[in-house]
């Protein structure tokens, strides 16, 4: 019985040479396949010839390998192309900020803003501005909140620590600790692309991934 192979495509430098080399691969297993096809037509037992269904079989084989083949080479070209629309929409993103989760304060013309992600009602929420070495420098008040986004600013002018300050949220109601997730403000610097999907490069910080993005401000 024969059995059909999938044609393997080889690199190309440009889509209109895949596409080339992909329809040629195609038909080459084809014409293989009808090859071996009337070959075993022409030599096999007249006692006992190659019946409808083994032949339909095979047929269907070849088939479902270049359909498949097709249904692949579709889909890279859509991935291709969606890539191409990221970093398209992602390049819009440049000298806007962004919030993304962590607690590193970007300082930005003597100015460093976040927010904290509440998970619930808190009647008294604090953030301690700590320096890179963990010694505390500031704290702001920000009384009582409800669940949800809240945005916040320090004046940096004044910091002269060296390395990136940091801060610490103290979130409570009735003295029960309430979660929160901090985040922290940034300006997109530029965007890329690698096999990964797009990143974006932070104004005086690691480059992170589009869907790291919480918020685009």
């Amino acid at each position: 019985m024969i059995t059909a192979t999938q044609p393997t495509t080889p690199a190309s430098s440009t889509s209109t040479t895949a596409n080339q080399t992909v329809a040629t691969d195609m038909n080459a297993a084809q014409d293989r396949f009808l090859k071996l096809l009337v070959a075993q037509l022409n030599n096999q037992d007249p006692m006992n010839p190659l019946d409808n269904a083994q032949m339909t079989s095979q047929m269907a084989q070849i088939n479902t390998v270049t359909g498949i083949q097709q249904v692949n080479e579709t889909l890279k070209s859509m991935a291709a192309q969606f890539s191409a629309l990221q970093l398209m929409q992602g390049s819009n993103l440049v000298g806007h900020d962004v919030l993304v989760a962590s607690n590193q304060l970007s300082v930005q013309d003597g100015m460093a803003k976040g927010a904290i992600e509440l998970d619930g009602r808190a009647e008294s929420v604090k953030v301690d501005i700590l320096s890179a070495g963990g010694q505390l420098i500031d704290t702001i008040n920000l009384g009582g909140l409800e669940a949800g986004r809240h945005a916040f600013a320090w004046d940096a002018s004044a910091y002269t620590g060296g390395g990136t300050p940091n801060y610490r949220i103290s979130a409570t109601t009735g003295g029960q600790t309430i979660g929160a997730t901090a985040l922290a403000q940034a300006r997109v610097q530029s965007v890329g692309s690698d096999s990964n999907g797009i990143s974006l490069q932070l104004l005086g910080r690691d480059a992170v991934r589009y869907d790291a993005v919480k918020a685009i401000l």
